[in-house]
């Protein structure tokens, strides 16, 4: 990938990051409204407790903002849909709260962020259809997060860590997402196992700070460059390790198994 394109990406997911610490400025108004709700949601609302969704939801602002800790949200088969990525929203926001659980089946689209997890840890996101987002799933200061058997497809970027811990992303399929399909800035040991990675300029790429990341038997193929480290850094320099992906381009050259 050339320069100019990584650095693109690099500079939308830092600029993420200023979004969600944004948002994190009215949240003690916000977590004061949240209520235990079941059914009947809206779009913009605060929520807690489980939360079952009952219909969709056409959202010109942000879908569902989580207000504490251990809430869990079943979309049942139903959508969030969003203004479209030009817009500031999201689909989930998750800020300051731990051990939340968002789960399919069900799809989230056409918002900045499908799900934004910003300053919270052990969440997890699971079984959900992503597209048509600009990011489909952005963790920021956030650790323990754990993304797995999704679909995330058509957004700009699939999966993206930014200064966040002992993530681990496992057993998604990632489609034409053109920047990237996973990406780790500010990343350590993050788990990144057993996805399919395909039609995006970089399948998985880390950035050079991210360090002590395994990034295992992952299928990376139709991708400009299915496997970056760091634009070519060899992965001892920042301390990641490569087993088992399939794939066929990688920078530096050897991280494919059997390449």
């Amino acid at each position: 990938m050339k320069r100019t394109i990584m650095s693109y990406m690099v500079a939308t997911i830092v600029s993420f990051a200023a979004i969600g610490a944004l948002a994190l400025q009215p949240l003690p108004i916000m977590a004061q409204s949240a209520k235990e709700t079941t059914t009947g949601v809206a779009c913009g609302e605060v929520v807690s407790g489980t939360v079952n969704l009952t219909s969709n939801l056409v959202c010109s602002g942000d879908g569902l903002i989580v207000g504490k800790d251990k809430t869990i949200v079943n979309l049942n088969g139903h959508s969030i849909v969003g203004p479209g990525t030009g817009s500031s929203k999201v689909g989930f926001m998750i800020p300051n709260t731990d051990d939340v659980t968002i789960q399919g089946p069900g799809t989230v689209s056409h918002f900045q962020a499908g799900l934004l997890v910003t300053g919270s840890n052990n969440v997890k996101v699971k079984s959900l259809i992503l597209e048509g987002n600009e990011i489909g799933i952005f963790s920021t200061g956030s650790d323990g997060a754990q993304v797995q058997k999704n679909i995330i497809d058509s957004n700009n970027i699939g999966f993206a860590s930014h200064s966040s811990d002992g993530v681990k992303v496992d057993t998604n399929i990632m489609t034409n997402n053109p920047l990237a399909a996973i990406t780790l800035v500010n990343t350590h040991k993050a788990d990144i196992t057993v996805n399919t990675a395909e039609g995006s300029q970089n399948g998985i790429f880390i950035d050079q700070q991210s360090t002590d990341n395994k990034i295992s038997d992952n299928n990376a193929m139709k991708n400009i460059i299915d496997l970056n480290n760091a634009n070519g850094m060899p992965p001892n320099i920042n301390s990641n390790t490569f087993d088992g992906n399939r794939c066929d381009v990688s920078t530096p050259s050897g991280l494919c198994s059997g390449k």
